[in-house]
């Protein structure tokens, strides 16, 4: 079931990527079905990437490995192929977790016949679009200063799905957050990461006055 959200929630962040966040606008039924589809073949092509991603690092791990053996007994900077390897293997571990994760996509699609998880990401997505004026507006009371706006549109869908799984669909505050931060390390930078979770404390704070 765990499984089964946090799928929802990343399809649910792919799929707003999709729409436009400004004005007023509708979506029917087969629209949001459209892009759900849409959604589904960006995670898979993600995940191909990332593992064009691995294969390229493992190559590059290979290589040093190779390398250092080959000027064994030089001056050849030993430590400078260990510190390479370890950022390398490091990567690529990151990768993998993320992998192993997403190879249980298609069972749980498979198994929950689509219904149970379609449904819950076009609830998501109504929820957002019917409701952006409220979120963005709250969101912006929460950012300290800036606007929302102003954050690249991948931080922006994170924070307002974070916000509707708190006020609308009563998700416990601290998974909507853990989620939100799992969204964050998987599709935003460094500092989105970081501004997402200055965000994040603050809406916990005001939801918990």
């Amino acid at each position: 079931m765990h499984k089964n959200k946090s799928l929802s929630r990343e399809l649910s962040l792919i799929s707003l990527g999709l729409i436009n966040d400004k004005g007023n606008f509708k979506l029917n039924k087969s629209q949001i079905e459209e892009i759900f589809e849409s959604a589904l073949d960006s995670l898979i092509n993600h995940c191909r990437d990332e593992l064009d991603n691995c294969e390229s690092d493992l190559e590059n791990a290979s290589q040093k490995i190779l390398d250092c053996e080959l000027h064994e007994g030089t001056n050849y900077s030993f430590s400078n192929v260990i510190d390479e390897l370890k950022k390398s293997l490091k990567k690529i571990e990151t990768i993998m977790n993320t992998l192993s994760v997403t190879l249980d996509y298609p069972k749980l699609i498979l198994s929950s016949g689509q219904v149970d998880i379609r449904n819950d990401v076009n609830q998501r997505i109504l929820n957002v679009i019917n409701n952006l004026a409220t979120i963005d507006s709250d969101i912006d009371q929460a950012m300290d200063g800036w606007r929302l706006n102003r954050l690249p549109r991948i931080d922006r869908d994170i924070l307002r799905l974070a916000y509707m799984d708190i006020n609308f669909l009563k998700t416990p505050v601290a998974v909507a957050c853990d989620e939100a931060v799992n969204l964050a390390n998987k599709y935003s930078d460094m500092q989105g990461r970081k501004f997402i979770n200055g965000v994040l404390r603050r809406l916990q704070t005001v939801k918990s006055q």
